[in-house]
């Protein structure tokens, strides 16, 4: 549960409400309608809240706790179930009246939570940062503005702060990636994905991506990141997706991924296989970029993808939709005399 702290602004907008005069000749305050509409959505949010807490207090007076994690202004309220099971100890098995719990938290381990737009809120990072200690996310992906935020209230749980570099375009200089990267390191992230220098690579100026590459792996290694090297397959034919994997691997990389999600293209399943196929079994592959569903998911790692990056985590994480579920038991009855 996400809220802000009962310091109040609201408490100083009312303090400077308009005066108006009233027929007996004194003065009275206006209420203004969209500040009393808010005033009545907070403190209905907060009386139900705290009804919700003194029930399961009663129901469980000896296991019910709450930790709040604050930064900027922005709190969470982390709650932990009778068993211990903690979420931000990184439990894999949790209790919560928020959402759906996963079917599959080994999957969930494979996911980098991902939310990258332009118009993001610190409401809607915040979030993010929720979902991935409920579910147990590998990682939040954002962008570098949030880094410091999300390292904050994830602090004490596994998952990682990822940001990105040179995004979307790929196109700053060296020099100012590594800058980013280093930067962004100080302030909390643990992983980097960075774009390459695609024009660089379509005109075969190879020396300049490497360079490009190494920038940021030398960079993050030594203060223990990782690095994913974004190729952005949809811009690419096979033989430079060749070459851009080769490179990441030569440079010393720890993943290649697909795509920014900004090109007008994602993954798929060829350009996985054949990144796979590329980099040999030691070095990760992340498919990014349209993947929504559990079963594009699915579809992903059997090529060969080790990570995924996706805004739909948690809707992965609810399992085959109905239409595929079905497909599946059908598939199993027919062959259930086999096994």
């Amino acid at each position: 549960m996400f809220f802000r702290p009962k310091q109040s602004p609201v408490t100083l907008e009312i303090a400077s409400l308009p005066a108006v005069a009233r027929n007996d000749g004194k003065r009275s305050m206006k209420p203004d309608e969209k500040l009393v509409e808010q005033l009545v959505e907070i403190i209905t949010h907060e009386v139900l809240a705290a009804m919700m807490e003194q029930e399961q207090r009663a129901g469980q007076p000896e296991a019910y706790q709450c930790k709040f994690d604050c930064a900027d202004q922005l709190c969470v309220r982390v709650c932990y179930d009778k068993m211990g099971n903690i979420i931000n100890a990184g439990a894999e098995r949790i209790s919560s009246t928020l959402g759906v719990i996963p079917q599959d938290l080994n999957l969930a381990k494979m996911i980098d939570h991902t939310l990258l737009k332009p118009d993001a809120t610190q409401q809607e990072i915040a979030q993010l940062c929720f979902e991935a200690r409920k579910y147990g996310f590998a990682s939040v992906c954002v962008n570098p503005t949030w880094v410091s935020l999300c390292a904050e209230l994830l602090k004490g749980s596994p998952v990682k702060v990822c940001t990105v570099i040179g995004f979307p375009l790929g196109a700053t200089a060296s020099e100012t990636k590594a800058f980013e990267t280093e930067n962004a390191i100080r302030q909390g992230a643990t992983e980097i994905d960075m774009v390459i220098n695609i024009g660089a690579l379509k005109a075969r100026d190879l020396e300049l991506v490497a360079k490009d590459i190494r920038g940021v792996v030398n960079t993050a290694h030594p203060r223990g990141a990782i690095v994913k090297v974004i190729i952005e397959t949809v811009l690419l034919n096979d033989e430079e997706k060749t070459i851009a994997c080769l490179l990441s691997k030569e440079a010393g990389a720890d993943f290649v991924k697909t795509s920014t999600g900004f090109a007008g293209g994602g993954a798929t399943v060829h350009d996985v296989e054949l990144m796979r196929k590329t980099v040999g079994p030691q070095m990760g592959v992340k498919a990014s970029g349209g993947v929504r569903t559990f079963e594009d998911a699915e579809s992903m790692i059997k090529a060969g993808a080790t990570r995924i990056g996706a805004s739909a985590g948690v809707k992965i994480l609810q399992g085959p939709s109905n239409q595929s579920s079905v497909a599946r038991e059908a598939t199993a009855g027919s062959s259930a005399k086999n096994y």
